[in-house]
């Protein structure tokens, strides 16, 4: 059996703890306590990374539209599905 727990520093207690030993009752456990992994930071931390998702975000092609005409291509949309 394998559980993953996504919780916030603030919520290790004595009960989350007794419900985990309840959960794996008779059972040996190996508990691993990790952070979650920020790809975005990562890919950033390398200056030269940085650059080229810089760059490549600025090749993307854009469209602007006011908030009215971006209802009336929501209404069209969904109309036409």
């Amino acid at each position: 059996m394998e559980a993953i727990f996504k919780i916030e520093p603030t919520e290790f207690n004595q009960k989350l703890f007794q419900n985990i030993k309840k959960m794996f009752e008779g059972k040996n456990v190996t508990i691993t306590i990790s952070t979650e992994f920020d790809e975005t930071d990562y890919l950033n931390a390398n200056q030269a990374n940085r650059k080229h998702l810089l760059e490549n975000l600025a090749q993307e092609p854009t469209v602007r539209f006011t908030p009215e005409e971006f209802d009336r291509h929501v209404e069209k949309l969904l109309k036409d599905s």
